[in-house]
């Protein structure tokens, strides 16, 4: 498989703090990569860094070869829109939309119609089992109803990557399996890659790889074969 996203030497210091440390990583398509680590590790800064939110102070990111971390905002922020995907913690939904609006956000944004981006963001209702939900609004969803639009939101656009930070953070056990067996499987069966950073073991074990981060450094590599 083609390598998606890489990093190569990245360093990044707030004052005297380093959070980044000459970090390597690779993701392949359909790559699902889990960062795990204490607080205060940098894997929350190495996701944001990955994803163009936050420039490194040394190294690079490349999308497909090619440098990121050198883009204009502007740049940097349409890349994000069109190119990336997010999911976070609690799903930062807007209250005042219904479901199939805020999944179709990111389609009007980037100038598509509203009734031809709705008709989009409907598709993946049922695949996320979300069928008959297109009209609630986030205050009318359960938290792991919430979470499953978050990630037809991330997924609308056809992200070449999918970043999640926390995603099952506020989510019970059994919410947690099942929103990230559902964000793992159709990440892969759609060519994204996935990067998730989490605090939780048996929410990355559902990932291809868990990569251990402390002070900085990648302290461990390991590689699943998921089910």
């Amino acid at each position: 498989m083609n390598t998606v996203l890489a990093g190569r030497g990245l360093t990044k210091k707030y004052g005297s703090t380093t959070a980044l440390d000459g970090v390597d990583v690779e993701v392949r398509e359909r790559d699902s990569l889990a960062v795990m680590g204490p607080s205060g590790s940098g894997k929350s800064t190495l996701l944001h860094t990955l994803a163009g939110i936050i420039r490194p102070d040394g190294g690079t990111v490349l999308l497909r070869g090619q440098a990121i971390d050198g883009l204009s905002e502007n740049r940097l922020s349409t890349l994000r829109r069109k190119r990336f995907g997010f999911v976070f913690q609690f799903g930062q939904l807007l209250p005042e939309l219904p479901a199939e609006e805020n999944v179709a956000l990111p389609l009007m944004l980037e100038g598509m119609p509203r009734r031809q981006a709705v008709r989009q963001a409907r598709r993946w209702f049922a695949p996320l089992g979300l069928d008959g939900l297109e009209h609630r609004r986030p205050g009318q969803l359960s938290g792991g109803q919430a979470q499953r639009v978050a990630i037809a939101r991330a997924l609308v656009v056809e992200p070449d990557v999918v970043f999640a930070d926390e995603p099952t953070g506020a989510l019970d056990q059994a919410t947690s399996t099942e929103v990230v067996r559902l964000l793992t499987s159709v990440a892969r069966e759609q060519g994204a890659a996935l990067v998730m950073v989490t605090h939780d073991a048996d929410v990355a074990a559902h990932c291809d790889r868990i990569l251990q981060v402390r002070d900085g450094r990648i302290s461990h590599h390991s590689q699943y074969t998921v089910a």
